[in-house]
Parts: C-alpha cells; sequence; structure tokens
C-alpha cells in the first residue's frame, strides 16, 4: 500500500518513457483523461485491482488514427511500473494506449465538440461527472495547435456567468423542494423517513457547495472526497456530519441548519446576487426551521441577464433533472431528457 504510484504520476511516465519515442514526428496531443478515479486524483492502492495501469489517450488527426494505433500497440513492452500494459478496462481486455480522433473522443463523452462552441443545450446537457472528467486529469502533451486538447478543455472549464446562476438557482431550489420535511417527518414518529430526507438534502447542499467554488461535483462515490478538498470546507463537513449522525429529527434539523447558514454565507461572498439573509428561520406558522432556500433561487435568477436563461423552468441541469447512470452515460439521452423538460431544441 505504501508504495502506491498515482495513477496520473504512472501514466506521466509511461507516456515520456515508453509511448512518446513510439509517435516521435507524428503530431499529437497525450492525456490522462476521460473516466477514472486516477483522472480526478482519487485513486488509492485499492483502485489498482480493476479498470487501472498505465494509461494515455493519444489524440493524432483522424486519417492518422489507424496507423499510429498499430504501431504503438506493436511497440508496447509487456509490462511498465510493475504493470501489464495489456489490461482489462471496462470489461474490456486492451492496451493501456488509446489513439483517437480529438473531435471524435470529445462527442462521444459530452455529446458536441466544444471546439466548435458551447450551446446552452451543451452546457446544461452535459453531465457533472463527465465534465469534470475532460476537465481534470493531465495533459502531457498538446501538440494539435490552437484547435488542440488545451483550447477543448478551455471551453468547458466552467459555466458562463448566467448558465452558473440558473444552474445554482435549480440547486437550491432542490433544497427548496424538501427543507421541511426533516421535521415533519420526525413530528409524526418517522424517524427513518427524517433520515432519509436528510441525507437527501445534506447531497444537494455538498453540491451547491462544490458548484459555489466553482466545481463540477462528481458522482457520489467521491462527492463527500470532493467536498473536502474545498477550501474551508471543514466546517460544512462537520455540520452535514453531525446531521448524518443524529438520532432525532431535532438534532438533524440543527445540523442541517448551520450548513444552510454556512452555504448561505459563501453565496454572500461569492456576490452572484443580491445579498440575502443568512439565517433559518421557521417554516410558516410551523414549528420546523427553514432557510428558504428558494429566497436564493430568486436572487440568483433575477441576476440572469440572458431572457432566454432568465425563462427556463427552474428544473436545471441534467444532473439535477435525473440520477439515473444508465441515463447520464449516454450523452443522447441526457439531450433528449435536457431538451424535453428546458423546452430547448435539441
Amino acid at each position: 500500500m505504501s508504495n502506491f504510484v498515482p495513477g496520473i504520476e504512472l501514466s506521466r511516465a509511461f507516456y515520456g518513457e515508453v509511448v512518446a519515442p513510439l509517435v516521435s514526428g507524428v503530431p499529437h496531443s497525450a492525456a490522462l483523461i476521460g473516466p477514472g478515479s486516477e483522472v480526478l486524483e482519487f485513486d488509492t492502492a485499492r483502485s489498482a485491482d480493476h479498470d487501472w495501469g498505465p494509461r494515455v489517450l493519444l489524440f493524432v488527426p483522424a486519417e492518422l488514427v489507424a496507423e499510429v494505433e498499430a504501431k504503438v500497440v506493436a511497440g508496447l513492452p509487456d509490462e511498465f511500473g510493475g504493470f501489464p500494459t495489456v489490461f482489462a478496462y471496462h470489461e474490456r481486455v486492451r492496451p493501456g494506449v488509446t489513439v483517437a480522433d480529438l473531435g471524435e473522443w470529445l462527442v462521444e463523452r459530452l455529446g458536441f465538440d466544444p471546439r466548435e462552441g458551447v450551446s446552452l443545450l451543451d452546457w446544461l446537457a452535459a453531465p457533472w461527472q463527465r465534465l469534470a472528467e475532460v476537465t481534470g486529469g493531465a495533459v502531457f502533451r498538446d501538440g494539435l495547435g490552437e484547435r488542440g486538447l488545451e483550447a477543448a478543455r478551455a471551453a468547458v472549464r466552467w459555466y458562463p456567468q448566467d448558465v452558473w446562476r440558473y444552474v445554482l438557482a435549480c440547486q437550491w431550489q432542490r433544497i427548496c423542494q424538501e427543507e421541511p420535511f426533516v421535521g415533519r417527518c420526525g413530528e409524526v414518529g418517522d424517524e427513518l423517513g427524517s433520515a432519509v430526507v436528510g441525507a437527501r438534502l445534506a447531497r444537494e447542499v455538498m453540491r451547491l457547495a462544490l458548484l459555489l467554488r466553482r466545481r463540477y461535483p462528481p458522482y457520489a462515490k467521491w462527492l463527500g472526497s470532493a467536498l473536502a478538498r474545498l477550501p474551508g470546507s471543514a466546517e460544512l463537513g462537520e455540520s452535514l456530519g453531525a446531521a448524518m449522525a443524529a438520532r432525532s429529527w431535532r438534532e438533524r434539523e440543527e445540523g442541517l441548519s448551520a450548513a444552510y447558514g454556512r452555504v448561505a454565507a459563501l453565496q454572500n461572498r461569492m456576490a452572484l446576487a443580491e445579498r440575502l439573509d443568512e439565517g433559518v428561520r421557521a417554516f410558516f406558522d410551523r414549528p420546523f426551521r427553514v432557510i428558504g432556500a428558494e429566497r436564493f433561487a430568486r436572487a440568483l435568477l433575477a441576476s440572469v441577464s440572458d431572457p432566454v436563461i432568465r425563462g427556463l423552468p427552474v428544473t436545471g441541469c441534467v444532473d439535477q433533472l435525473s440520477d439515473s447512470t444508465d441515463l447520464l452515460v449516454v450523452p443522447g439521452r441526457a439531450r433528449a431528457v435536457t431538451a424535453a423538460a428546458l423546452g430547448l431544441i435539441a
């Protein structure tokens, strides 16, 4: 375990020592991006037990893909860094070097090529995990000119301001829709139901905190790890941890209330919308404490200047519409659902 080398370091060395000499003279970009815990730097020694090894994505002109792939595969050693260079990856045994045309790869991962421009539907139909995978990882070489890999990554590094405000508003709206239920479930003796609602709300707060800090929230396995890396996240994590560990709805509500206040304060510091009171309050005349999340959603939407975005239903991007993995991993499905929900042209 103590000798574990993170995947990005392994792949960087693999490219420099093995792959780069095999493609000398060929215009190419090389990187470790796309799927894999190592791309988001969450890999550990445990990760090496499957779908893991020395990997490099090589992007070359479309007409050279087959030729370069054949040359690289023929020149690979059996092992590198103690790992085989041909291994099972997503149920397919193949070399750790993938050779592809950049545009085709981007369309396969995102549903569009960012170098051609990014439409409103592109932004809202691209899952956070996929955006994180394309903009994360490491680029070892970008040799395809001005329309190369770094240009594509820069185009989707983060949402435009109005899209960002809209997605944040929709995230607050998700909190608004369930925030009083922690207390209502508990009041009738349903502590299990209250705990389930509390966990759902904790997830939404975590995602909101990441979005406010300009981070694409990763999928469930790495959500807590991503939050822990945010500057100043320790207190928010403590509040959410207290809510999750609570045995009574009142303790759970207390932890969530503290967490709400912290993300509300963060939004105020970011100056993305009108500054609002960060304190919790009663839910109408009922004895439940809420932040009144719809206030923050309305303020953000009021700060949106684009009339098309301002007129969208407050349902959000594809991750806010659905958490079905089988939907999110297929760009065509994600685009169709997002377009239908928001009334956009697919």
